[in-house]
């Protein structure tokens, strides 16, 4: 008589599938998700955005004035050293299989890159051109908005005679604003964040504006 498969198969002496390969899909499954999670959290550092928007900004407005710090590595030192021996391997192997799965997460630096010499050379830019539009600042005609750039507010408080230069100021300073945007994504190898750096840059250059002048935010202008 023949026996069904699930007797068969646990009669004793019968051969059993290796634990570690019992063990494989379910490790698999779990570095998927944490791969998923990783992905997730690593999409925009915003934290580190803000830190450096704040100190491009005070270095700009002039208060602090120190450069951008250059980008650290992160610390390599893994939990593997202080692991039981029994685990240590699975906790290797399942750190080959992020690698494979999220090899993006290990270039993830804890602070963005914004030293290079062509992000150097725009801040510089700003920094020599806001001793011209401070005034302008202190006097209303111009002001940050949430979008991240400058306006002119109330032209009648330019001089009929600096109209035309102070216009150009705000060209070239929300050129350069742009353009910073999009070269910090670049630098940090995700050109896709320049919309979200744009967007901190926003909150910051208004948090950061002195009392008196005047930001545009939601449409409308107000004094700090």
């Amino acid at each position: 008589m023949t026996l069904p498969l699930a007797l068969r198969t646990s009669r004793p002496g019968a051969r059993r599938a290796p634990l570690r390969l019992l063990a494989l899909p379910a490790l698999l499954l779990a570095a998927a998700a944490l791969a998923a999670c990783v992905t997730i959290n690593v999409y925009f550092p915003a934290a580190a955005a803000e830190k450096a928007a704040d100190r491009i900004i005070e270095q700009v407005y002039g208060s602090g004035g120190t450069p951008p710090p250059a980008p650290t590595q992160p610390d390599k030192r893994s939990s593997l050293a202080t692991a039981p021996d029994a685990g240590r391997a699975l906790l290797a192997y399942a750190g080959r299989v992020l690698d494979l799965l999220v090899p993006a997460a290990h270039a993830q630096q804890p602070d963005l890159n914004v030293s290079t010499p062509a992000i150097r050379q725009l801040v510089a830019s700003m920094e020599a051109r806001h001793s011209v539009l401070a005034p302008h600042y202190a006097s209303g005609a111009v002001g940050p908005t949430d979008d991240g750039v400058l306006e002119v507010r109330d032209q009648n408080s330019i001089p009929l005679a600096e109209r035309t230069a102070v216009r150009k100021l705000v060209a070239d300073e929300n050129a350069d604003r742009t353009a910073l945007y999009a070269e910090i994504a670049q630098a940090n190898g995700n050109p896709g964040w320049a919309a979200d750096i744009r967007r901190t840059f926003a909150r910051r250059w208004i948090d950061k504006a002195q009392p008196g002048w005047w930001v545009k935010e939601d449409g409308g202008w107000k004094r700090k």
